[in-house]
């Protein structure tokens, strides 16, 4: 992995040098001068970079900012001089991935380096099942172009694959896609548009195929730079899907970007807002709240039924779309009616159990 420093004291470049040296299989460019640092910067894809935000000329700062919107992937590692809690706090808000105080120990160093370098690693090999996905996707709706029956049947296979490589079920697609279709019964959607959201909605996770299992298997809560990861998932499906020729993957592609977003803007990937969020979004992110929280995983219990309609009605205008939840729980013995009628089958995953 490359690895790239830019600091204009030789003493300071040194020593980083002596200890990215116990990193194994890493080469390491170094800049004293930031013009030069940028031009190499943008024809080149190094895997991190280390700069000082004390440079000359502009500031490490100026350049990590640069730097990250050429390469919005790739960690960034400012060192500076400054224990004022503002620089730290601008040092952050450029979109440097972390920061280090001088002087530097020497194993504190060492440790951030080697966790940006998982980091980026993790980055590439998702970028590279990206790639085997979209090429899956694509072959298999050009097999199935002519036969829209078998194209659906297609859609869901693909759709139980990714929901079987994570600890939920196959039921799981089919409860939140009619509970979908019945929220947008409710809102008075065309019937076609009903039909679409019903074969598009179980697409929405799709892109956790290219999540790397110790993420999307483990048990336990996920660090910061694992949930950065893990939020990779919508774009990765947006990815895979748009470029399909199908008006139903395009739809699918929408709901999977989508589906995560917050109606407060707090929510993943694009922090959109509102009635910025597609409508299919929005109503997908109901359904799918909802039968995460009544349904049993091996790191929780499910809730009960009341608990989580609580929740959902709390959340209104915040994480939902007030007018989807009015919708959901409008004829709510047509919900409880799907979640009785779709019920978790026993799967093994690993040495996991999912009822």
């Amino acid at each position: 992995m490359k690895i790239v420093i830019v600091d204009g004291a030789q003493t300071n470049v040194s020593v980083f040098l002596d200890i990215v040296d116990n990193i194994p299989d890493c080469e390491t460019v170094t800049f004293s001068d930031l013009v030069v640092a940028i031009n190499w910067c943008s024809d080149n894809e190094p895997d991190l970079m280390v700069v000082d935000y004390g440079l000359q000329q502009s500031n490490g700062a100026g350049l990590a900012e640069r730097f990250r919107k050429q390469h919005p992937d790739i960690p960034v590692l400012v060192v500076t001089e400054s224990h004022a809690m503002e620089s730290h706090f601008h040092v952050l808000q450029v979109g440097v991935t972390d920061f280090l105080v001088k002087p530097v120990n020497r194993m504190e160093f060492l440790s951030r380096v080697k966790s940006m370098l998982a980091l980026r690693k993790g980055h590439r090999e998702l970028a590279l099942r990206t790639g085997w996905l979209v090429e899956e996707v694509n072959e298999a709706y050009q097999a199935l172009e002519r036969n829209a029956e078998q194209e659906r049947e297609t859609i869901f296979c693909l759709a139980k694959a990714a929901e079987y490589r994570d600890p939920e079920t196959g039921a799981h697609i089919l409860r939140m896609a009619h509970y979908s279709k019945h929220i947008a019964n409710i809102m008075g959607l065309p019937l076609e548009q009903q039909d679409i959201l019903l074969q598009a909605s179980p697409m929405h996770d799709i892109g956790k195929v290219g999540t790397p299992d110790l993420i999307l298997l483990k048990p336990g809560k996920l660090n910061d730079e694992e949930f950065s990861i893990m939020k990779r998932h919508a774009v990765t499906g947006y990815e895979v899907l748009k470029e399909c020729n199908s008006p139903l993957l395009k739809v699918a592609a929408e709901i999977a970007y989508t589906h995560h977003e917050r109606m407060d803007g707090t929510g993943y990937p694009r922090g959109l807002k509102g009635k910025e969020i597609p409508l299919f979004g929005r109503i997908v992110a109901v359904a799918d709240v909802f039968d995460a929280l009544t349904s049993e995983r091996p790191y929780k219990s499910a809730w009960d039924i009341e608990q989580a309609s609580q929740l959902v009605r709390e959340e209104q205008g915040k994480h939902f779309d007030p007018e989807c939840v009015t919708a959901f729980f409008t004829d709510f013995n047509e919900v409880l009616a799907i979640k009785s009628k779709f019920v978790d089958e026993r799967i093994e995953l690993r040495d996991r159990t999912v009822e």
